[in-house]
């Protein structure tokens, strides 16, 4: 008897439904059995059941004689069932990784409840993923298990079948099957829910519920969602036969009248002229079903309905209409209005003097908040004081595109930006502009991209040149990216090779600094904390990580903690050394945190190096990368670390000891040398006594090759620790290494 059964019916899904299939089959737990039902789907559905039967024992299939509608065929995939607990699911939705595993511990936690609820997120066709947002109904905090009454907000849930397991004994034994027609989750659910005598939460996205641009059932104009009707007649004979159930009269009532409205307000559902029918019915049932005495549920939606008033109706669309367009009329016209306000503000600002002690900052908006600028500006408080200064945009800063924002462009003497300040700026004479860039460039940029048109899309080169024009110093880390910069922005700013600003942080970080951010980060005393930071892949739309970051977190071992820089969809799963840190403001804290860096082709590994600290580069697609972007540093020749091209590859760098061996010591030696000659910590100090005081500092003393740097922390001392209980690399390495 396998502990899951996990119905899935298919019903010209064929586009979808290998997808659906692999996405349970591919689950970290093996305990299910597969129970595909082709609804006598008049595309491949079938044929493609029958091939995953052939080849994977844990699929069932099932063929229906004729076409019965997703109830009946849920019916049929329920009655071949034999796990401990039922899950239904969608042909053309998807399990999200390891919900089969976080559904089994949740179960055994709460003591075999009857019904566990848990979470889902919209998928939609263009990508982009929505969780729902009653998620925070399925809280795990409070007693478990529970029953309806506990919790009765549980019924404004999305009322489905496929966000719940079920336990069969308690389904077998109170009969419950799916009716015929539309809306067939109606009068399972319910009944459900209300008739369970225990039930649990999963704070958890289990289910990828797919958003199809079209082909969705309810989104089908069609007479059957008049189905509607006598599925709710299905709910309230259910409470006729349990007077113990009558309680939650009042409660499904209100839920009617809302599920009533939605139907009656789509515009895709009910056929053209049939609406004034759907809401005298809608009256009908209202009076039928409402328990006398009990208050009516508030709202015009709802009033509408339940006195079937459709002329009115109409009255009210037809104004609400116009009122959206006359709203939009109004929109348009006052933000033309008030764009030529501004540009008069800003006009007359110029005219106005100078502000020679006024600086304004700005940075290009990313996960790395205020980078170089915001560095610069620390700097710019430590060194001259006598500057006030603004930054643009962040909770904080000066709001973009209001009176301050333009008032502050035109008047202030020092502008810094890592990007630019837009095609509004019309620089001043007498103002300065420092132009930071962001980091060591390693992909092709700047004009070098008119040969790249996949990772150039729409850039505007001729306007790229009008900002060059406008810089008075270009920062620069290294001679690597002087040489760079020079040529693909050429100018006729001054550069200054003194070092990136953003990693004075870095190198004045000391052991309690370090201490305390691995405390917020909740790393595990004595743990070894891999960040792993890949790279924005100009030729994908959606940017999957190209290893997985709970897979590697669980394949390194107890010792090892992930920081993922790729944002997880789902949340990982209990117990995985594995902490998301995509949404951390500030990079240079996490790199202080980590003990080694994972990634690919991130320029954070030239800022990393600086640290003194291993480095692990992957290089599975090195080629499609290189090919499409361009590079300027040859990882393959002169890497920061090993190599590797497959996550078996990397497991191995970290499980044989190679991450932290002598030749990765001497491949980081030489990557640092050359990418961080300058990184003593004052590299922020050098520009403003160059561009505010006027001291010229010339280039600064490199950094003395191979130079020691401070052990921050007892996690970096074991890093930096010789080996014992893993042979220290001698002779040939392998192949990760040895490229």
């Amino acid at each position: 008897m396998p502990r899951f059964s996990v119905i899935v019916p298919a019903y010209e899904v064929q586009a979808y439904l290998a997808e659906c299939l692999d996405s349970v089959l591919s689950q970290s737990y093996p305990d299910f059995e597969l129970i595909a039902v082709d609804d006598r789907s008049p595309d491949g559905c079938g044929a493609i059941i029958d091939e995953y039967a052939a080849r994977d024992p844990r699929v069932k299939a099932v063929h229906l004689a004729e076409n019965a509608g997703l109830g009946p065929a849920r019916n049929a995939g329920l009655a071949e069932a034999a796990g401990d607990y039922l899950l239904f699911l969608d042909g053309d939705d998807t399990l999200t990784p390891h919900t089969l595993r976080a559904v089994a511990d949740r179960i055994e936690r709460t003591g075999e409840p009857d019904v566990l609820v848990f979470d889902y997120a919209r998928t939609h066709w263009d990508g982009t993923t929505l969780r729902n947002r009653l998620a925070d109904r399925l809280s795990e905090d409070g007693p478990a298990p529970f029953t309806l009454a506990g919790r009765p907000e549980l019924l404004r849930v999305l009322m489905v079948a496929w966000n719940k397991a079920y336990r069969r004994e308690f389904v077998s034994r109170e009969g419950f099957t799916f009716p015929p027609g539309f809306y067939e989750d109606t009068p399972w659910t319910f009944p459900v829910l209300m008739t369970a005598g225990s039930i649990a939460t999963l704070d958890r996205v289990c289910v990828h519920y797919r958003q199809r641009r079209r082909g969705s059932i309810l989104r089908t104009t069609s007479p059957r969602h008049f189905d509607v009707f006598d599925q709710y007649d299905r709910v309230f004979a259910h409470l006729a036969e349990r007077p113990e159930l009558e309680r939650w009269r009042p409660e499904l009532f209100a839920r009617m009248l809302d599920h009533l409205a939605t139907v009656a307000t789509r515009p895709d559902r009910l056929p053209r002229g049939s609406r004034a029918a759907f809401l005298r019915r809608a009256r009908a049932h209202c009076r039928r079903h409402r328990t006398p005495g009990t208050p009516v549920p508030p709202g015009v939606r709802r009033t509408l309905v339940r006195l079937g008033l459709h002329r009115t109706f109409r009255v009210l669309r037809l104004a609400a209409a116009l009122r959206r367009h006359v709203r939009a009329v109004a929109k348009r016209w006052t933000r033309a209005l008030r764009a030529a306000g501004l540009r008069l503000h800003y006009r007359v600002q110029r005219r106005l003097p100078l502000r020679t002690d006024r600086a304004l900052f700005a940075a290009r908006p990313g996960p790395d908040h205020g980078c170089d600028p915001s560095a610069l500006r620390a700097a710019f408080h430590a060194h001259a004081p006598h500057i006030r200064t603004a930054w643009l945009g962040g909770p904080a800063g000066l709001r973009p595109g209001t009176a301050a924002h333009w008032t502050a462009l035109a008047r202030s003497k020092y502008l810094v930006h890592n990007a630019g300040f837009g095609p509004g700026l019309v620089k001043r004479p007498g103002q300065v502009f420092v132009q930071t860039r962001q980091g060591t460039p390693l992909g092709h940029t700047g004009l070098d991209l008119q040969e790249r048109p996949a990772a150039a899309r729409d850039t505007d080169f001729a306007g790229q040149l009008r900002d060059v024009d406008q810089w008075d110093y270009l920062l620069s880390g290294n001679r690597h990216s002087t040489l760079t910069w020079e040529r693909v922005h050429p100018g006729a700013y001054t550069t200054l090779e003194y070092g990136c600003p953003r990693n004075d942080a870095l190198q004045r970080a000391g052991s309690d600094d370090v201490a305390r951010l691995r405390a917020s980060l909740g790393l595990p005393e004595g743990a070894v904390a891999v960040l792993y930071v890949p790279a924005h892949r100009d030729h994908r739309r959606t940017q999957t990580p190209p290893l997985d970051p709970e897979r590697l977190a669980g394949r390194l071992g107890p010792r090892f903690t992930v920081l993922t820089r790729a944002p997880l969809a789902d949340p990982p799963c209990a117990g995985a050394r594995l902490v998301d840190v995509s949404a951390h403001p500030d990079l240079p804290s996490l790199c202080l945190a980590s003990d080694a860096l994972l990634t690919d082709f991130s320029p954070l590994m030239f800022d990393y190096a600086g640290l003194d600290r291993p480095v692990v580069v992957h290089t599975g697609d090195w080629d499609t990368f290189r090919a499409i972007r361009g590079v300027y540093v040859d990882l393959l020749a002169r890497p920061p670390g090993p190599l590797a091209r497959t996550e078996d590859e990397v497991v191995g760098v970290f499980a044989s000891g190679h991450w932290r061996g002598v030749r990765s010591a001497r491949l980081r030696a030489a990557f640092r040398d050359r990418f961080c000659p300058y990184d003593d910590g004052d590299a922020a100090g050098r520009v403003v006594r160059h561009v505010v005081l006027g001291r010229p500092a010339g280039l600064p003393g490199a950094v003395p090759p191979g130079a020691p740097r401070p052990v921050r922390s007892a996690a970096e001392a074991l890093v930096r620790a010789p080996l014992t209980s893993v042979p220290q690399p001698s002779g040939p390495l392998p192949v990760t290494e040895g490229r």
